[in-house]
């Protein structure tokens, strides 16, 4: 049975594993009741606020940037495939760690070990990323965005976590992660209430949406840009990792709620920005929202750089430590968390040199990818059901292209 609809009737949910048939011997998958909207209510905190780490700042220049005035039927694919993408996670929580637990299949426990290093290196990559964010919004402020500045500011932020991480650990700063999200989700509704006034009255006045101009880009160069989009709402294989707070229903329902909800928020975002992304005149850059804030309401552009900074904060944070943990697991105890971050801060530090901001998300999109495919690989090694294993063949090859393909905006 797949598990994006278990068609059992009930809000809670638990496993039982059935065999498939008695020649194979291979287990099958099946939810029955044991989770509540109580528990799946606070295991979304950690995918909400990864998903909406970095996106929503970044969303609409980027896919103002590769399609113009197709930003919103765009978003609408990349949502369908984030979804399906979660899918395979979620499929391997129910399918996959019940094998894993036992190491009855060593290429199972071999592609595990393999994504975990993807991983930790996909979140080194993210770290980055979102400071270079946070950079970039901050300056902005003070009219000191460049590209030298913005690095320094990274590195400064990214030491400083590392030392903090170094000498007493990240816990306190852990704790910042569910108030950044509700700081994030006030202002993304402000922002979204904003929008829809700015729409409403340009279209009282002119009588019609003035939309952005599409730009001069082949299909190739729209595909490789767009497949860069992927680090945008990703966030949904956190809930893969929360095994020692919460139960696989649990964190399977929590996985999809959260996708549910921060997908259908990301496609109004777009929908709404769309009539105002002609005020930035063809010039995205990484902070362009703000100036999108701006010309919706004047009062839009100090919060929106409040929030900015304290997502982008805590989810570097919140990457952070979970790289760190992944390093201790995978070396069974012999790299301590503490060593941990130090080699993800180096190595997010030496990132914050490489490139531009929308030249990290492409790198980002393509890490996370490449730990997507594992994931597939993992879920391929546990089912024996044609048409499941037909599909998770599928969303590899995607996920294939994003890995090789992937180009950054701009």
């Amino acid at each position: 049975m797949f598990p994006e609809d278990p068609n059992i009737p009930g809000d809670e949910y638990i496993i039982k594993l059935m065999p498939l048939n008695q020649k194979s011997n291979q287990p099958t998958c099946q939810l029955e009741n044991s989770s509540t909207t109580r528990k799946i209510v606070p295991a979304m905190t950690t995918p909400l606020a990864s998903i909406f780490g970095s996106g929503f700042l970044v969303v609409v220049p980027v896919l103002a940037s590769a399609v113009g005035p197709f930003a919103l039927p765009t978003m609408v694919v990349v949502a369908v495939i984030a979804f399906l993408v979660g899918s395979i996670v979620r499929h391997n929580i129910l399918c996959a760690e019940s094998v894993l637990s036992k190491g009855s299949k060593r290429y199972t426990s071999l592609l595990e070990r393999l994504s975990g290093i993807a991983l930790v290196a996909a979140y080194v990559v993210s770290v980055c990323l979102y400071v270079h964010i946070l950079s970039a919004f901050v300056l902005a402020y003070f009219e000191m965005d460049t590209v030298f500045n913005k690095s320094l500011l990274t590195t400064v932020i990214i030491g400083a976590i590392t030392i903090v991480g170094v000498l007493g650990g990240l816990d306190p700063l852990e704790r910042l992660e569910r108030w950044a999200l509700y700081v994030t989700l006030i202002i993304l509704i402000a922002l979204l209430i904003a929008f829809a006034i700015f729409d409403v009255n340009q279209f009282l006045a002119q009588g019609k949406f003035v939309l952005p101009v599409m730009p001069d880009r082949s299909a190739w160069e729209i595909a490789t840009i767009v497949a860069g989009t992927l680090i945008i709402v990703q966030g949904f294989e956190t809930t893969r990792y929360l095994g020692e707070s919460y139960d696989a229903p649990t964190r399977i329902r929590a996985s999809r709620w959260s996708q549910y909800f921060s997908l259908s928020v990301y496609v109004l975002f777009v929908a709404l920005a769309q009539p105002i992304v002609p005020a930035l005149n063809g010039d995205y850059g990484d902070n362009s929202l703000i100036i999108l804030a701006a010309t919706a309401s004047l009062l839009m552009p100090v919060p929106l750089i409040v929030a900015a900074s304290l997502s982008q904060f805590s989810a570097a944070v919140a990457d952070t430590v979970a790289a760190a943990a992944n390093m201790k697991e995978g070396s069974r105890q012999r790299i301590k968390l503490r060593w941990g971050y130090l080699l993800v801060g180096v190595a997010a530090m030496a990132l914050a040199w490489s490139g531009s901001t929308f030249e990290i998300i492409a790198l980002a999109s393509r890490a996370f990818a490449f730990y997507y495919l594992l994931q597939c690989l993992v879920a391929l090694s546990v089912c024996r059901n044609r048409r499941e294993r037909l599909y998770f063949v599928v969303i590899a090859l995607v996920l294939g292209f994003v890995m090789v393909f992937a180009v950054p905006a701009g």
